[in-house]
């Protein structure tokens, strides 16, 4: 009991570690959470101010304005509620004795004048779906600018990129899997010829790097007459996935208890059948680790997409790398594309995590 209650003190070495992980994970997240904030934010409030003011906290809020009579003359000094200044003070703003704060806005004929108070302004304050909209929108978009002059500019139809993302995806992350899923169980426990040598092969591909085989590919499917076309996006993205996912499947496939296969051969269960209701069920933690790498890495993508699709039907990799150079000045479409890029990547690695650090450490551990 004593060493249980030693142990339950406080260790500065516990803490230490706690604190560091805590503010690991606070960098980690800040920007990322600025990215959301933004992506929510007018572009007149972009530029200035940053994201961290959407949190609670006080500032000048304009609660009023009049306008000046037309006899008044701007040249010369002007008496505000007790204050007496020049134009170009009152351009800059002043305060009264009650705490309010003028400004004069536009130019001097304009003869109007903003009221300004201190007031506390919740969290969450203009923000709107607003910049979504517009980014998903293949129409015009117009908004204003920091200095309040409109912009018009032609949207990016960023709902074709995620939806073209999709199709490129799903089909790139579950073809691969199917295979690979065949091939570790045939590696593992069939006997064949050849079996060996061929999965040295397997593996030494891995350390083959995908960019010296994307020209040759890309002169086939050429010829072929499939640039361009999704279905180039699945074959490149299969052969550049099978090493990795054989070899991973592998390690998780031959580790299956020997009885359970001995089992269903003496009940008469072929080996395709014994792969779908036996294999396939106990490889599930494997196979979901296989599906979050395989899914990231091809939703991620830009050189594969660019070299193999070009323009013809974009993801979202190329929309955001178009947006940067059409709209480089445009944050908060930028931020709004950017998010949406991460949306559906954590969604999949959390829906799936819970099997993510048992594929990966299944097979590490042998006897």
């Amino acid at each position: 009991m004593s060493k249980i209650k030693e142990e339950k003190k406080f260790s500065p070495a516990r803490f230490f570690i706690g604190f560091t992980l805590i503010f690991i994970v606070a960098i980690w997240t800040i920007p990322t959470f600025g990215v959301f904030v933004t992506s929510f934010r007018d572009s007149k409030d972009i530029y200035g101010s940053g994201w961290w003011s959407v949190l609670p906290h006080k500032d000048m809020v304009k609660t009023d304005e009049f306008e000046l009579p037309q006899d008044t003359d701007p040249d010369a000094p002007i008496t505000l509620e007790g204050v007496t200044a020049t134009f170009d003070e009152w351009r800059q703003g002043l305060y009264t004795e009650e705490g309010r704060q003028l400004r004069w806005y536009g130019n001097k004929r304009a003869r109007k004048i903003e009221v300004y108070e201190e007031k506390w302004i919740g969290f969450g304050s203009n923000l709107s779906f607003s910049n979504y909209r517009d980014v998903l929108s293949g129409g015009k978009i117009s908004y204003e600018d920091a200095e309040g002059n409109t912009i018009t500019r032609q949207g990016n139809n960023f709902a074709d990129a995620v939806l073209n993302s999709l199709a490129v995806t799903i089909p790139a992350t579950i073809i691969p899997i199917l295979i690979a899923a065949f091939a570790a169980y045939a590696f593992a426990w069939m006997e064949f010829p050849g079996r060996k040598p061929l999965f040295i092969m397997v593996v030494a591909l891995l350390v083959v790097p995908l960019q010296i085989a994307l020209i040759p590919i890309l002169r086939d499917f050429t010829n072929w007459g499939l640039y361009g076309t999704f279905v180039s996006m699945w074959l490149a993205h299969t052969s550049f996935g099978l090493p990795l996912a054989i070899y991973l499947l592998y390690n998780y496939i031959s580790t299956l208890p020997r009885d359970i296969f001995e089992s269903a051969y003496l009940d008469g269960a072929t080996p395709f059948t014994t792969f779908v209701r036996l294999v396939l069920p106990l490889s599930i933690p494997a196979l979901a680790s296989f599906s979050i790498f395989q899914f990231l890495w091809v939703w991620n993508d830009y050189l594969v997409a660019l070299i193999f699709l070009g323009d013809r039907n974009r993801v979202v990799t190329s929309a955001l790398a178009a947006m940067v150079g059409e709209k480089g000045q445009d944050w908060h479409l930028l931020t709004s594309g950017a998010f949406m890029s991460m949306i559906l990547p954590l969604v999949v690695f959390f829906g799936l995590q819970r099997f993510f650090v048992r594929g990966l450490m299944a097979g590490s551990v042998k006897g």
